[in-house]
């Protein structure tokens, strides 16, 4: 009996002792992915499909607005989908992205012209985009755009 019980105990040992095979971390983020989660941004925008919209952007997204203010996630997600806000033409370019690790910083341009609660608008702006990879899902945390002005007196 005493043997049995030691060869059950040495045999559970050996087990428990097995090494773990190691498995790889996911793929980084890379440049094509952080432009591909913007694109799918836009085109959620563009068709005023709010759940496109609500499926790239971070838990904690956050905008920052033009004139100082702060636009929370929910707030993204709802007036992509207004009837307040609509889209005659809108284009984004000059894509520059900066990859560190799975964060991604991205410079766009964003060109735009329609209508916001009843005020048009037509907008040139510069944009910046953070965007994270968890394993394999890709979100957008923030957003910050400023207009593109001629006769800048910084740069």
């Amino acid at each position: 009996m005493k043997i049995q019980i030691l060869f059950l105990f040495a045999l559970f040992t050996v087990a428990s002792c097995k090494q773990k095979k190691a498995v790889p971390p996911p793929p980084a983020l890379t440049k094509q992915e952080a432009i591909d989660a913007i694109v799918k941004f836009d085109e959620g925008w563009r068709t005023k499909d709010m759940a496109a919209v609500d499926s790239i952007l971070g838990p904690s997204y956050i905008y920052f607005t033009q004139s100082g203010g702060l636009f929370n996630r929910d707030s993204v997600v709802a007036t992509s989908g207004s009837p307040d806000y609509s889209l005659v033409r809108m284009t984004r370019m000059e894509y520059q992205v900066e990859l560190h690790g799975n964060t991604a910083i991205v410079a766009t341009r964003w060109q735009g012209k329609g209508s916001y609660r009843g005020k048009p608008f037509n907008e040139d702006q510069r944009c910046s985009l953070t965007i994270i990879k968890t394993g394999t899902h890709i979100q957008i945390f923030s957003e910050h755009c400023t207009p593109i002005k001629p006769g800048s007196i910084f740069h």
